[in-house]
């Protein structure tokens, strides 16, 4: 009984959230451009999903895996909204132990969520090339459904270990946050305590998820690259590398941001505030912002989705 007590009285009751260091006189017109990314992901991918959905036409593999990026993009973007939006528009930096907890374990999850849907596109990308004529049997409706499933699961039940482990330790009034959003790489540097089973546990849930997942995609494109040169015309190669352009884009988006923030908190005090709040903004809205974009100039069939959806909309004013 007196740990418990020990441990409850150790926990911060709040969290101090940061914009961007040293502009803080200049968070209003910051503000701007944080909305206007937060409209082009919720309208872009709100769009992606919408064509998706009411197309029949698109109820297939490639455009099911795409909707699946499309909805964790919305959920990584709506667990940072709340804290973003308040430390730049309406300046309320504080945020209570339990919400950072619960916004960390969300922007993670969602996070391990976008690593595992690009991997089941790069798969996709494989199966579509090597054997088209049994593309849809393969990667029917109900297994894709299932894939979907079992990412939500992995991402649930890898973070909630670390969620409890962090409420099991000592953090002796520090409560400073480097951004306007918890991240896990950040809240580990505060405690007082011994966090080597977090750390271990944390570099375990990178490895297992972000690291494998990479790995595994680099290999999909080695096994993508070595059937397109099997391909006998020129035209079909290219054909066959033009469906994958998009998502290349994609996982560069995702994964570049991603070591750049990694690298700039293992460096930790060496690298000044203000990359570290630049690095960890590009890691969680570059990608939201540039995959709508890229995929609705990239793909015909959610070009003309959308094309329809708007001569809808006139016709009917």
């Amino acid at each position: 009984m007196r740990n418990s007590s020990s441990t409850l009285e150790s926990l911060p009751t709040m969290f101090i959230l940061v914009g961007i260091p040293g502009l803080e006189a200049e968070h209003i017109w910051i503000s701007i451009p944080f909305c206007l990314m937060y409209t082009i992901i919720f309208l872009g991918n709100g769009t992606i999903l919408h064509v998706i959905r009411t197309d029949t036409a698109l109820h297939q593999p490639m455009y099911l895996f795409l909707a699946m990026l499309a909805l964790v993009e919305v959920g990584v973007s709506a667990s940072t909204l709340p804290t973003v939006l308040g430390v730049f528009l309406f300046g309320i930096t504080e945020i209570s132990f339990n919400a950072c907890l619960l916004q960390m374990f969300c922007i993670h999850s969602f996070s391990i969520m976008e690593s595992a849907v690009l991997l089941s596109m790069s798969v996709d990308r494989f199966v579509a090339i090597y054997n088209p004529l049994r593309y849809t049997a393969i990667l029917t409706v109900p297994r894709i459904f299932g894939m979907a499933a079992s990412i939500g699961l992995k991402s649930i039940v890898f973070m909630a270990p670390l969620t409890i482990l962090l409420r099991h330790l000592t953090f002796c009034g520090h409560n400073i946050l480097s951004h306007s959003y918890c991240l896990h790489p950040n809240l580990i540097h505060l405690p007082c305590g011994d966090t080597t089973i977090n750390n271990i546990y944390g570099l375990f849930i990178v490895t297992s998820t972000f690291g494998l997942d990479s790995l595994l995609i680099v290999v999909s494109y080695g096994f993508i690259l070595h059937t397109v040169l099997s391909i006998a015309t020129g035209k079909g190669r290219r054909k066959a590398l033009s469906t994958c352009s998009s998502h290349v884009c994609a996982v560069f988006s995702y994964y570049v941001p991603m070591i750049g923030l990694s690298m700039v908190h293992r460096l930790g005090y060496h690298v000044s505030p203000l990359l570290h709040a630049m690095m960890a903004n590009a890691y969680l809205f570059l990608p939201p912002v540039v995959n709508p974009i890229v995929y609705s100039i990239k793909t015909k069939e959610i070009r003309h989705g959308i094309s329809w959806i708007l001569s809808e909309k006139k016709a009917r004013v």
